[in-house]
């Protein structure tokens, strides 16, 4: 029936992150004692103070539509915040607050790219970017990058990308899904190349902000020469353990803003008032209530990085943020394991599946074809399981 439906759904991939989390469901349901590495989810409980302003908000009857770009007093929370943790001066009229971080970055989208428009994207990268940038029109550009080099881009591979088509470059720091995070000497550096083309747009993807344990942060936006071409994108999915309550942010210059208010008027309108209430409660914290979270998964990390570090033919780099690792897998591409060709990514991620009972995602969906990406959102138990049977599935 696909020629009834329209040729943009026709050429639309499905996200293999949410895909392969179907897959293990499907084989749970079956019996399968299966162990999920593949959702980008804290298995945190959302703070109990958020819950509290939500249930605050309920009872003051916060239940009518909430303005398109987010209610003023959310919108001056995430003035504060950037003011506070990335030394950005925003206005309101800077910020649009969305259904999560993903429609900000869509409305981001449809808002700067024409058809034919060319959008650098360093890989690995989140793999719902290509797709957005497809549907907007544009032509995704990949710098490929290597464990080696910690899954970062040099400058000098951003001015060789760089053609007279290029409209923008978007990236993540942390990053989903190395857990790469760029420092503020390489963003300086990167930022000297595009001070050379001000027509470039940046989106910088900073949802992982929190989750880093490098012990500092840097926003390519609070640079300078950055900040009029910069397009911050924010939330409290990952840091607040708030998925399910699917509020994102940007900070960016007004008629940005403005142009994403007017797309998603037309899309959606206002993001969920509770949650809007709750944010409000999350952004004002002091960042220092989610020490405990972040602490256990630096712990969880290290975990990881040693048990992967302990399987042959495995490389790793050691990620600074985020709770991903991404190990290059290629050593095994061209191998026979129990009868299984393993030619590529795709089939290292379902060799696993099958063999280990552990379920990753495929390197191949980030831009990146020689690695998989392990979420370490979950119990140090459960990590040091799934470990174990990755490792005994490969050397028996």
């Amino acid at each position: 029936m696909n020629h009834i439906l329209s040729d943009r759904i026709n050429k639309l991939s499905t996200s293999q992150t949410l895909a392969m989390a179907a897959l293990a469901r499907e084989l749970k349901a079956q019996g399968k004692d299966i162990i999920s590495l593949s959702l980008g989810e804290p298995d945190f409980n959302t703070p109990d103070f958020i819950k509290d302003a939500a249930k605050k908000a309920i009872d003051e009857n916060y239940s009518t539509y909430s303005p398109v770009d987010g209610y003023v007093d959310l919108k001056e929370a995430i003035c504060r915040k950037f003011k506070r943790d990335n030394h950005l001066e925003y206005k309101p009229e800077n910020i649009v607050v969305s259904t999560g971080a993903k429609q900000s970055l869509y409305n981001i989208a449809q808002c700067m790219i024409n058809d034919g428009d060319e959008v650098i994207l360093p890989a690995p990268y989140w793999v719902s970017y290509f797709e957005i940038i497809k549907m907007a029109g544009g032509i995704p550009v990949e710098v490929p990058t290597t464990v080696e080099s910690d899954f970062k881009i040099t400058p000098e591979q951003l001015e060789a990308a760089i053609t007279p088509k290029t409209k923008m470059v978007w990236y993540s720091s942390p990053c989903n899904p190395s857990g790469s995070v760029y420092d503020v000497n390489e963003l300086q550096a990167l930022a000297k190349v595009l001070e050379k083309f001000p027509e470039i747009y940046i989106v910088s993807d900073e949802i992982y902000e929190h989750i880093n344990f490098s012990g500092t942060f840097c926003s390519i936006a609070s640079i300078p020469s950055m900040f009029e071409r910069t397009i911050t994108v924010n939330g409290v999915a990952k840091a607040f353990a708030m998925t399910g309550w699917r509020i994102g942010y940007i900070g960016a210059p007004a008629f940005i803003a403005k142009a994403c208010t007017k797309m998603q008027g037309q899309v959606t309108s206002g993001a969920n008032s509770i949650a809007q209430r709750a944010t409000i409660a999350a952004l004002d914290a002091n960042p220092s209530v989610l020490n405990d979270m972040v602490s256990a998964f630096k712990s969880r990390r290290n975990l990881v990085v040693g048990l992967i570090n302990n399987i042959p033919g495995m490389k790793l780099n050691v990620p600074e943020g985020a709770f991903y690792v991404f190990p290059d897998v290629s050593y095994y591409f061209g191998k026979t394991l129990r009868g299984k060709s393993i030619n590529n990514a795709d089939d290292f991620s379902m060799y696993l599946l099958s063999e280990a009972n552990v379920a990753t995602v495929t390197g191949d969906a980030f831009g990146n074809p020689n690695c998989i990406r392990i979420s370490y959102a979950t119990s140090e138990e459960i990590l040091t399981e799934a470990l174990r049977r990755i490792k005994q599935s490969l050397v028996a």
